[in-house]
């Protein structure tokens, strides 16, 4: 089967970053700066996202593109005879499909408040009545399975790619018109002031480690999501400069979130610590309170559609690769068959408030809880960290293999002076991520 190719190099970094560019850079960013003192948590994620997302981002891509293949199969293309990485190309498309499984019926939420913005009816929404409605969480999640699927019916070039570069652009001139009204509201100045300026009392260790975990999660880097797009792009340009694109795009949007949520918040007096509900409840009463409210809420819903949307579309084109490869099948085959899965699964999230109750942890703790601790919690740090491992060590691909492969093309190149980040420091901390991660998980 031949390896379909992108267009272009804008496809490219446009396709990457709407995958890492998401729920977590809009729905979970701004609530994470809110829990923890603002402007200091904000520094450091900054820096977090230089010392662990780049590194690892450049090895997913690398990975990709010299093995011209899903993680599935990648991994056999590039290991030593008798090795065993392959098995994490499994683990691999298995962490897409559970990461899909809570996040198509989130998107569908996305959907719903965006429509009930749209007709004006947003003085009546509740999060908790939406996610225990079984009908409005079935409807949304099947408008996102038949939307995403439905678009990867289509060719690489005339499906994925033309969207996304549709989705993206019209992604960021929603966000930077929202900041500027955000920018006008009476309680602007202290609500920037609490977003972007460091008071390092707030910073601990928790802190800390929450700002790396963020970081992290946010590239969607562990799953093999962004060596796919390596495995569709030419030699032509290098990919750290690659990264540090994509890196910059996913950062703009987060830091943009925070921008229309936070001067927005300080104006009406709203929780800015308010946890998962901030985007849910506080923006739709924030909205509600506001001249013009309509339209800058649904403005505000619509943009998380496409934030989300982007997200879905990449990832499920990872899925599709996998299953692809795996059996040979055309596109459409390929779209119906896992379309009709991805659903099924995803029923678990959907139904999870009313039908399928189901409390894995703490009280209060759902499907959606179950399937983001496999991904968040176990699924992203150990891919992060298996491959680290292979591409800079001599047990797996090996540090030079790795390098000549970053190193290819026009741009930024990898230096021998960071040899020792990406080969110690970097599995260092995800493995710390991890262990802490585990010991302090609310079960």
């Amino acid at each position: 089967m031949q390896r379909e190719k992108l267009s272009s190099r804008l496809g490219f970094i446009l396709l990457s970053a709407g995958c890492a560019i998401g729920c977590g850079n809009v729905w979970k960013f701004p609530w994470m700066t809110g829990q923890n003192g603002g402007g200091g948590f904000v520094l450091l994620y900054i820096l977090c996202l230089i010392l662990l997302g780049l590194p690892v981002m450049t090895m997913e891509f690398a990975l990709g593109r010299a093995s011209q293949a899903s993680p599935v199969r990648m991994y056999q293309k590039l290991e030593k005879p008798g090795q065993k990485w392959h098995l994490h190309g499994y683990l691999a498309l298995f962490g897409n499909i559970c990461l899909m499984a809570f996040y198509t019926v989130v998107t569908g939420w996305m959907f719903y408040y965006f429509y009930q913005f749209s007709v004006g009816q947003s003085a009546s929404l509740s999060f908790g009545a939406m996610i225990s409605d079984p009908l409005v969480n079935l409807v949304g999640l099947a408008i996102t399975v038949i939307i995403g699927f439905g678009v990867l019916c289509f060719n690489l070039q005339g499906g994925l790619e033309r969207v996304t570069k549709y989705l993206m652009g019209a992604l960021f001139l929603l966000l930077i018109g929202l900041a500027v009204r955000s920018f006008t509201l009476s309680g602007a100045a202290e609500g920037l002031s609490f977003y972007l300026v460091p008071d390092f009392t707030k910073i601990n260790g928790s802190v800390i480690v929450a700002a790396m975990n963020q970081a992290f999660f946010t590239l969607s880097l562990g799953i093999g999501a962004m060596a796919i797009f390596g495995s569709y792009i030419g030699k032509e340009r290098s990919l750290l400069g690659e990264s540090v694109n994509i890196i910059m795009l996913d950062t703009f949007v987060a830091l943009f979130a925070g921008l229309i949520i936070f001067p927005a918040c300080f104006t009406y007096g709203e929780e800015v610590g308010g946890g998962p509900g901030l985007l849910f409840n506080t923006m739709a009463s924030v909205f509600n309170h506001m001249e013009g409210g309509r339209v800058f809420g649904s403005l505000f819903f619509l943009f998380m559609v496409f934030a989300a949307l982007s997200t879905v579309l990449a990832v499920f084109e990872n899925i599709l690769a996998c299953v692809r490869e795996l059996t040979g099948w055309s596109r459409p085959k390929g779209c119906l068959v896992c379309g009709i899965g991805m659903f099924l699964i995803s029923l678990t999230t959907a139904l999870g408030y009313s039908v399928f109750r189901f409390q894995p942890f703490a009280e209060g703790s759902a499907w959606l809880d179950f399937w983001d601790f496999i991904v968040s919690t176990n699924l992203l740090p150990i891919g992060a960290f298996c491959f680290s491992l292979f591409c800079c060590h001599k047990i797996g691909w090996g540090w030079e293999a790795f390098v000549a492969e970053a190193n290819t093309g026009r741009g930024l190149k990898i230096r021998p002076w960071m040899k020792p980040l990406f080969q110690w420091v970097v599995p260092a901390i995800i493995l710390f991520l991890y262990i802490f991660g585990l010991v302090t998980f609310p079960w």
